[in-house]
């Protein structure tokens, strides 16, 4: 470990590991294999970028690490060159001259780390370029990140993922490190096999982000609840909104440029250079809020990002938390925000039934959104339950050398619907700050799937929610008539019941199968409707024999602490006066560097780090060099213009 120490503090400028990172470090360069699950902002990278450069200070030859994203390549590498490592990636973003330059740098032996996609490192010639490395010893290991797109039963599934077995196959000698921030039970099982890591030894981290507040609001005006969550919480601060469609994400862009946020829009219908533009003013300037589809994020670095707002609700889980893990990653304050309705629960079921998969697969897919939508309407602690689905208990972390505790589910394990230890709070979620009112919606439901029924008797026709709920609260209207629904037995017996109240019901009997859907195509239009149906699961709630609790419909309550206005950086708040000056031109020179290097202002330095330098206002080489995040090469390279900054700022 003394010389994993020595690269940690020397590159990358830390005096000591985090969490399992030492044991993981110390397994790895030892030539292990290893599955490594840790949140995102957890240093998972470190993990096996410090293994390839011990491995090849040793002698032992380059690091391949398997990415999915050209703009991850793109920073990774850029970040290990501030560090004074050799390292490169093989993409499409570079020209014939350009990668021949590289596989020269890779044959010859002068690169530490290699990045290449999984496409690429299956073609016959990349493993040409293998083969060679590896009968002359040069090859030290492979780090497959997001190593949960190997799984079907992940949230990102990459088909190209799966050709990835051929390393084991064909390098079995080469230690191997798979990674990844989101796999529950069967995810993980799935990677394990799929890349033959039987043997390898699993390092599981706790997936808890304890900086990050969950909220998890009921859909009315989405758009303007939106605007007021920004405006109100992180104005000027950097932010992701998440939406389900193209066409949302571009209503939603042009809501808050009007509003005077500065949004960029993103999806794959832009053409790339568009995407990679915007993507690249997100990485680069201050405050910019990336409003986007799932196409965007996996693999984003940038530490500063204070929220993440979802419009739509995910498909799942695994997807929430992976896309929410993108705040904070600086470890500083940061929100998790998302919004969710009954057309959310409506449409993920819909395209869930509608799919080509096997169904086996798609009892899986509808237990783990079952699984969200339990999160979601939850009246106890989120992050209890967000813990809980992985198989993880509040405040114990599981084993950090080994598999998981405790048993799995059909299916290899969707631990979702454990039930959480009662009364655990964390104290930074929605319904720890302000627990909700809970309500006892049996009777509701009772009346909810009664009406269905007497109208379906009546009419042997099926319909969508807004009649029933017509119908169920004796509202008078032409459709009513025309059907002479109001002559039905519980016509307006859920008088005492409004509107968002019985589309809470409707969303819980919708996941818990006491609710189905059923497709009517019109015969007017053409057009496809979803309209309620009773299902098998109706009978015990009809019974009585299953209850129905539910949270209150409240108006949604006044931010606790009302930012309006520019806000101080989240890694400055706590400076003083003179610090904070420091800080701000330390900002102004690092800009200038990023922009001249055509990299993210981070990659130079952090905010914690240029937060560090203000505080402790250094004199000398020697002091700064004890500062985190600050390894020799750096030093050498920008140590006298800090000391100058510094200085400057003191006049």
């Amino acid at each position: 470990m003394s010389a994993a120490l020595s690269v940690l503090h020397d590159v990358f400028g830390y005096q000591s590991f985090r969490g399992p990172q030492a044991a993981i470090v110390e397994h790895v360069a030892a030539g292990g294999d290893a599955l490594v699950l840790m949140p995102t902002g957890g240093g998972k990278s470190l993990c096996y970028q410090v293994p390839a450069i011990v491995r090849q200070r040793a002698g032992q030859g380059v690091a391949i690490v398997v990415s999915p994203l050209i703009a991850l390549m793109h920073d990774q590498v850029g970040a290990l060159h501030e560090a004074g490592v050799d390292a490169a990636f093989l993409n499409s973003s570079l020209s014939y001259d350009q990668a021949q330059q590289v596989e020269w740098q890779l044959q010859s032996g002068q690169l530490t780390l290699l990045y290449a996609a999984p496409e690429r490192l299956v073609t016959p010639r990349f493993l040409g370029l293998l083969d060679d490395l590896h009968a002359q010893g040069q090859l030290s290991l492979f780090a497959i990140d997001e190593a949960h797109c190997v799984s079907q039963w992940g949230h990102d599934f990459r088909p190209e993922y799966r050709a990835l077995s051929v390393l084991h196959e064909r390098y079995a000698g080469v230690p191997r490190i798979a990674l990844t921030a989101t796999a529950d039970d069967l995810t993980r099982a799935d990677i394990v096999e799929r890349l033959h890591l039987e043997q390898a030894r699993q390092f599981v981290s706790s997936f808890d982000r304890p900086n990050i507040r969950y909220t998890i609001v009921e859909k009315k005006d989405v758009s303007n609840q939106l605007l007021r969550f920004i405006q109100n919480e992180h104005a000027d601060e950097a932010g992701v909104v998440y939406c389900q469609s193209r066409r949302r994400v571009e209503e939603i862009a042009q809501i808050l440029q009007q509003a005077g946020i500065n949004a960029l829009p993103y999806h794959a219908g832009f053409p790339a250079e568009v995407r990679q533009q915007h993507q690249d003013r997100f990485l680069r300037e201050d405050g910019v809020v990336m409003v986007a589809t799932i196409a965007f994020g996996m693999g984003i670095d940038k530490p500063d990002v204070r929220f993440v707002a979802h419009v739509d609700m995910p498909k799942n889980i695994e997807g929430y938390y992976q896309e929410t893990g993108r705040a904070g990653r600086d470890g500083l304050p940061a929100h998790a925000w998302m919004a969710y309705g009954l057309s959310d629960v409506v449409n993920q079921r819909r395209m869930i039934d509608e799919g080509n998969a096997e169904e086996e697969f798609k009892v899986v897919l509808r237990g783990k959104l079952d699984a969200l939508l339990s999160l979601a309407e939850a009246t106890d602690c989120r992050r209890v339950r967000l813990l809980s689905y992985f198989g993880e208990t509040y405040g114990a972390a599981p084993d950090a050398a080994g598999p998981p505790q405790g048993s799995r589910g059909p299916l290899g394990g969707q631990r979702g619907h454990e039930v959480p230890s009662v009364g655990a709070t964390c104290g930074n979620c929605d319904n720890c700050l302000q627990p909700p009112q809970v309500w006892d919606g049996t009777d509701a439901a009772r009346k909810l799937l009664s009406t269905i029924y007497r109208v379906h008797e009546m009419s042997q026709l099926t319909f969508g929610a807004g009649h029933i709920m017509d119908v169920l609260r004796g509202k008078d209207t032409d459709k009513v008539r025309q059907f002479l629904h109001d002559k039905i037995s519980t016509f307006g017996i859920g008088k005492e019941y409004s509107e968002p109240q019985l589309r809470g019901v409707m969303r819980q009997l919708l996941a818990t199968g006491a609710l189905g859907l059923h497709k009517v195509t019109s015969e007017n239009s053409g057009h496809v409707f979803d309209t309620l149906c009773l299902t098998p699961g109706s009978r015990a709630v009809l019974r009585g024999e299953q209850s129905v609790q539910l949270r209150a419909t409240t108006a949604a309550p006044r931010s606790r602490t009302s930012r309006r206005g520019s806000q101080p950086n989240a890694a400055a708040a706590n400076l003083g006066p003179d610090a904070q000056a420091r800080f701000i031109n330390l900002k102004a020179w690092r800009s200038e560097v990023a922009k001249s290097h055509n990299l993210p202002a981070y990659v130079i330095f952090q905010d914690a780090t240029l937060a560090a330098i203000a505080e402790q206002c250094p004199q000398s080489l020697e002091a700064l060099g004890h500062i985190s995040g600050i390894g020799s090469k750096k030093l050498d390279a920008y140590g006298s213009e800090v000391l100058r900054v510094v200085a400057a700022s003191a006049h």
